[in-house]
Order: structure tokens, then sequence, then C-alpha cells
């Protein structure tokens, strides 16, 4: 095992194990922040044994990334694939641990297209099969004569990135070319002078040579069987530097000894590696053996330049999803366009202390409500709004992840890794329900918003309430005399929230304006908005040495829900007026005139502290009288 030498044993760095080799330049990479062990020809039992140690596991083809290996991987986040094809990972299984999937999809495109060529080349000129005839010390020039490529036409299938190059370099040897790609971009094949067919049966046909250039799909597998080359020109040549299991290798190996085939290339195998000695008879053994099959180890990628690209590729995306950033080239998540990663970037922090603070501060009991635990609503339906730049996202799949994560994450045991990968998997099983709305209201502006560019709000509701930003619940707690009371105006609740300079900040609590960045031991305390109450909250908490670091009070401002927010307190009032109670004036009469008094109004002190007071210091807190009730959220 080589460990990380600049460790110096600190076993608080996240650890990434690499069972292959890889470039050392990506390695170097991570090894300035993570702790690397490089670890070589590990059985699976011996892998799953360490795995459960390690946060993110490099990979290259050999590793069996199976269902048990990610069970027992108990911390792992991402596991990174140097190179294209992900086929020894399960992905599947990774999706459901919330592990992210990483590959390098351009990293090796180079080398792939011009391994293809030169196996073209090798195979129209039998480069091989004479390389080996001199070297057994033979001159039989009249034994391998080939055939010119120009002229020829090569049938592509599969119009990719590493497709493409290849018709590019096909075109520069004077081939034509035509491709079978339901996905491809008329205009991009057009531009390379690619002639698009619609079928596999209409393209066959018209090959001299055919090279497949797929990913491994269930509609990919066996694509190239008995059939289909059966449709190909009789001496035409397959190539296979895509995956194995494309072409159907019995099919291969009937055609080549019938002479309907004049050549095969491959590289890539159902079987790597292929155990030519284990079965002498099997139909592989007799196509890597055929004298008309071209056959290499599975060297698409095997050039100097890939491996490093790959490395680095795979390494940088690494160190990215450990740092919580969004995955660049993830398998098994939404794809985010390049130009939009930054600006989402700091709006998923947000949106995940937004899911986490409504669970924290509005799902749970409330201390000062009697009874809180039987009164709140756990709700089940969001909708989450975007404001400005965000509502023309083309993609918000990584906010809607991160308000998964916020939401379950303070009350779940081993729901941590909650991410792009694996929310929607989350939220059906949790039966949370997520409405997304954009608002391009063109009447918003970053200026008049209060100088940020993009406003999210969540609404907390009922699944049979619709939308409304003027709703919320209303709480209503001790009066000095009774101890308190919870009353329900009504069934939702607002969180709104935006960032500054990357920062993120919370500026709506309901029918509240605040401003706060959602981090650390906060409390938030409901009070009256009556002079004082800051200096007996300041001073309760001193002489428990419990430190202020910041504070910020928030006014009830939001106009109709401020409103509901006092019914209960005006029925309070004309109750005690219908008593007798000594409100109003006495005049020249000397009667005594009932009057109206001022309704005390409310506010929200939200107090960043740096650690949580003891419940009896809460209880006293609520016991000063005006503070209604605290909640300890900790973002």
């Amino acid at each position: 095992m080589t460990s990380d030498p600049s460790s110096n044993g600190h076993v608080d760095k996240p650890k990434v194990l690499c069972p292959e080799k890889l470039s050392p330049d990506g390695l170097s990479m991570l090894r300035k922040t993570l702790h690397v062990d490089e670890v070589s020809k590990l059985t699976p039992e011996q892998l799953i044994e360490i795995i459960p140690q390690y946060d993110a596991l490099l990979v290259r083809s050999e590793t069996k990334v199976t269902k048990e290996l990610l069970a027992a991987a108990k911390n792992l986040k991402v596991v990174a694939r140097a190179g294209v094809g992900v086929d020894n990972v399960d992905v599947p299984a990774a999706t459901k641990l919330g592990i992210v999937v990483v590959n390098s999809p351009s990293g090796n495109i180079q080398a792939a297209a011009e391994h293809t060529i030169a196996l073209l080349m090798s195979m129209a000129r039998k480069v091989p099969e004479a390389c080996a005839s001199m070297k057994a010390g033979k001159w039989e020039r009249s034994k391998f004569v080939g055939v010119e490529v120009k002229g020829k036409t090569l049938g592509i299938i599969g119009l990719g990135k590493v497709g493409l190059i290849v018709a590019r370099m096909a075109r520069g040897l004077g081939m034509s070319v035509a491709a079978m790609d339901p996905y491809a971009s008329p205009a991009v094949a057009e531009a390379a002078n690619v002639s698009l067919v619609g079928s596999l049966n209409a393209l066959l046909p018209q090959c001299d040579f055919l090279t497949i250039h797929t990913p491994m799909l269930a509609s990919t597998r066996g694509m190239l069987s008995t059939d289909e080359i059966a449709l190909l020109k009789k001496g035409a040549r397959v190539l296979n530097v895509a995956r194995g299991g494309i072409v159907d290798e019995p099919a291969l190996l009937a055609a080549l000894e019938s002479g309907h085939l004049a050549g095969a290339a491959i590289d890539v195998f159902t079987s790597e590696p292929p155990k030519i000695s284990d079965n002498p008879d099997s139909a592989l053994t007799k196509l890597l053996l055929h004298p008309n099959c071209i056959c290499t180890p599975h060297l698409g990628a095997s050039t100097v330049e890939a491996q490093e690209n790959v490395s680095l590729d795979v390494c940088e995306q690494v160190l990215q999803i450990l740092a919580g950033d969004l995955p660049r080239s993830a398998v098994n998540a939404p794809i985010i366009v390049p130009k939009e990663y930054k600006t989402l970037q700091p709006f998923v922090r947000l949106v995940e202390k937004m899911g986490s603070l409504y669970t924290q501060h509005f799902s749970q009991p409330i201390a000062g409500v009697p009874g809180g635990e039987k009164t709140v609503q756990h709700r089940n339906t969001f909708d989450l709004i975007y404001e400005g730049e965000l509502a023309g996202m083309s993609s918000t799949k990584p906010l809607f992840a991160a308000l998964i994560k916020g939401l379950v994450s303070p009350i779940s045991d081993g729901l941590s890794n909650v991410n792009i990968v694996n929310a929607e998997m989350v939220a059906k099983e949790r039966g949370i329900f997520v409405n997304e709305q954009k608002s391009r209201d063109p009447g918003f502006s970053g200026q008049g918003q209060g100088g940020f560019s993009s406003l999210v709000t969540l609404v907390a509701r009922s699944s049979s309430r619709a939308p409304s930003l003027s709703r919320h619940d209303s709480y209503l707690g001790p009066d000095g005399k009774d101890g308190g009371s919870r009353v329900k105006a009504d069934r939702q609740h607002v969180i709104s929230g935006y960032c500054s300079d990357n920062t993120p900040f919370i500026s709506r609590l309901d029918r509240f304006s605040t401003n706060f960045v959602p981090e650390g031991h906060l409390l938030i305390c409901h009070n009256y908005d009556s002079p004082g109450k800051i200096g007996q909250v300041g001073s309760i908490l001193g002489r428990e040495e419990v430190n202020i670091n910041y504070m910020s009070v928030a006014p009830a401002s939001f106009g109709a829900g401020a409103k509901t927010g006092m019914e209960a307190v005006n029925q309070r009032l004309a109750g005690l007026r219908r008593e007798g109670s000594a409100f109003g004036n006495t005049t020249n009469s000397g009667t005594q005139t009932p009057q109206t008094p001022k309704e005390p109004t409310e506010a929200l002190m939200i107090l960043g502290v740096d650690r949580e007071p003891a419940a009896e210091v809460v209880k006293e807190l609520i016991g000063t009288g005006g503070v209604l009730s605290v909640s300890g959220v900790v973002l």
C-alpha cells in the first residue's frame, strides 16, 4: 500500500482509494488536500473489507464496483471512472445510495479515434501479419497485398464525439463516410461531409469498412449479429473500439471463417481479459487466433496524453464533489450547462439551508408552546419559487436536490448523503412533493430587491392548498398570566432567501422581514416588539456564558399576514374589555369610556450563538414575559 506521505497521520482528511494504476499527475493533485491510498491487486473480498473507510474510489476498467461493494462503502461519496464507459460500475445501486458516479467523457476521445484509424489502416495493409512474418525471418511481399482506403466507404454506427473525429480523419484519407445515429445533428454531419442514414439496414450494404462508436446499452448489446453482418458487402471489414458485446463474437467468427468478411479489428471483448488457455474451443478464443482478425488489449485510451487527461479530469471532479460542488460529468445525475454552473452553486447551499431551517424551526415542537408536539403540522408539499436570473436556468435539479437534503437531514439517520443523484428517489420514498415554479416577472429587478439578482421562496403547505405567499401560520404565546396558547391562523409557511457575493441570506421567515446568514447555532425568539426584550435575552445568555456572535431583529412586515397574525390578540383584548378591565380614559362626567388600546406588535430575534443553550435557559427566556417561543436551529 502506498499512502499519502503528506497526510502526516491526519485522519480527518477525506480518504481516496485507487486500486488501479492512474497517471500520477491527478493523484498528486489529490494529495494536496486528501489522503490517497494506492492499493493494487485486491481481491473483491479484500476490497469490500477496506472500502468503508473511504470517501472516494478511483477505478479504470479492471475493478468491478458491484452492488455488494457499494453497500459496504458506508462513507463513499463518489466513484470516479478514469475513462468513458462505466460498465464495471453498478450505477443503479450507486444511485440508490446517493453515490455520484463520474467519468471522463472527453479525456480519451482523440486517443480512441486515432486507435480506430490505426486499426483500420493495419487491417487494410495487413501490417501486423507482415511484421510477424519479418520477425520470423521471412520475406513474403506477395502474401501481404492490401487494399487502399481512398474511395472506399466507411460506415460509422454512432456519430458522437469519437465517431465524428473518426469521420473527419477518414475524410482526410479520401474515404466516403456514411453514419447511422438517431441522435446526431444533421447540421453537424453535413459540416463534416458525412451522409446520415436512417437505419442500420440502410447503412450496412454501403460499407467497405464498418466501425462502431456507441455506448453499451440494452439496445446496443449484440446489435451487430448474424443478420446484420449478412447485409455487409462481401469482403467488408469490421472494427470495434467501443465496447465488448456490441458485436456478436460468434457471429463475427462465422463470417470470417466463411469468407464473407475479409477482416476484423477488435480492441474490446465481452470478457476482459479474455482467457484463451482456459477454453481453446470457445468462439472468443478462435476469433482471437483467426489470421484475419487483428486484436489489441483494450488500447483505445492507452496513450500518455489520454491517461493524463482522464486522470486529471476525474481527480478534479473528486475534489469538487468532496468539497460539496456540483458534479460536472456524473453519469447518474442531470447534466448542468457549464455557463449556469457558477450561478447555481451558491444557491445550492442557500436552498439546502432553507430546507433545514424549515424542518428545524417550523416542523419541530417549539419551546414555550404547551403540547407543541401535538400541534406541529408536518407538511409534505412544497412550492419552490425562483425569481430573477434563476428563473432563466435550463435545469434547477441541483436546487431540488438541495431542498430534499435540507428537509430530511435534520430528522434522518443515514440519509445525509442525499444529493442530485438520489434526491428524487428519496423524495418519493418520503412522500415529499415539490412544485418548482419560475417567475419571469419583468418587474423583478436586482436593484429593486436589495441588490441581488435572484430570489428563492419556499412555501410549505398542505397538499389541498394552492400556493399563496400572503398566507402563513401565526403562533401566539404567553401573555404573562396563563402560560400561553398557540393559534393557527393559516396552514402554510414561507421562507425566502437570496445570495450576495456567493453568501446565502435569509430575507423572510413567514411574515417577518429579516436578513441573516443561515450558519451555525441559531436561536429564533418570537417576541412582542417592546423595549427591553433584547437586553433581557442578552443578559440571560451572557450569564450562562452563551456568547452572541450576531443578532438580527425581524419585524412583522408582510401585510396581510401580519394582520392575520394579530387576530387572536384582538380577540383577547375585546374579551378583556367586555369583562370591565381598566382600559380607557375618564371623561368630564366621571364615567369611564372604553378605548381600543394600541395593538402590541411582534418581531423575531435571530441570534447567532456559539453553542446551543440548555433547556433551562430556554425556559427562562420564555419566562421573562413577552418572549412567546424559542426554537433552536443548527445550520
